[in-house]
């Protein structure tokens, strides 16, 4: 046998490896579990635009916990593609806790606070 033939030899017993190895099988069966998730997650996404606009146009400022739910949505969301993306090997909820997202309105005010100035000197 010259090189290129076990070469050859060599990528077809690692594809058969790949091909049935369980790990791989279950990651199939995780990615379409998240997938359905993500499609709920989704809806309940525009649930919760939904709720928050009618939420605002009654009251006319909008839910602080709407807004953290939302946030913490958003994380899910994020997790659940990053694995589907195969860019973490760590599974989202339920075999994590539920992402938690700092309250919306600290996040909020780190992003609008204004930048120190210094004082300004009167002569």
């Amino acid at each position: 046998m010259n090189s290129e033939t076990m070469n050859e030899a060599a990528k077809s017993g690692e594809m058969k490896n790949n091909l049935t190895s369980p790990e791989h099988w279950q990651r199939l069966v995780f990615m379409l579990l998240f997938a359905i998730m993500l499609h709920v997650a989704s809806i309940a996404m525009w649930v919760l635009v939904a709720l928050q606009f009618i939420f605002t146009l009654l009251t006319g400022k909008d839910n602080r916990n709407l807004r953290d739910l939302g946030k913490s949505m958003t994380l899910f969301i994020s997790q659940a593609l990053d694995y589907l993306t195969f860019n973490t090997e760590t599974k989202p909820f339920p075999f994590a806790d539920w992402p938690r997202a700092a309250s919306a309105d600290a996040q909020n005010q780190a992003m609008t606070a204004p930048a120190e100035t210094k004082p300004e000197e009167h002569s």
